[in-house]
């Protein structure tokens, strides 16, 4: 063992430990993805209040997929209460529009 250490071209004084750089010091190494997922959920539910009240259907299905993508990529320690009453008001936008007009959804061109 001790002829191993011998070929060992590593220096150990010149060994340092990583440390991640402080966000505090520079403040552009933060995370922004919560952010957009904080904004996609709030686009889902606009979407799903255009889906409620001019009976959109692309609209609440648009929600549908919104609040998805923001329950994916939620962190476990974020507000699960807006996020579950965006799915839940998307959902309900998808189901009132059929309720009222069960046709199949037309393009909206």
């Amino acid at each position: 063992m001790s002829s191993n250490n011998m070929a060992d071209p590593r220096r150990q004084n010149k060994i340092l430990r990583y440390k991640p750089p402080s966000t505090e010091t520079n403040p552009t190494l933060e995370d922004p993805t919560p952010d957009y997922m904080n904004l996609l959920g709030m686009l889902g539910m606009i979407f799903s209040m255009c889906g409620l009240m001019l009976k959109l259907k692309w609209c609440a299905w648009i929600a549908v997929y919104c609040s998805f993508i923001s329950f994916a990529n939620s962190r476990s320690s974020e507000d699960t209460k807006q996020m579950m009453s965006s799915f839940m008001l998307s959902i309900s936008a998808v189901v009132m529009s059929y309720l009222q007009n069960p046709q199949p959804m037309s393009p909206p061109w």
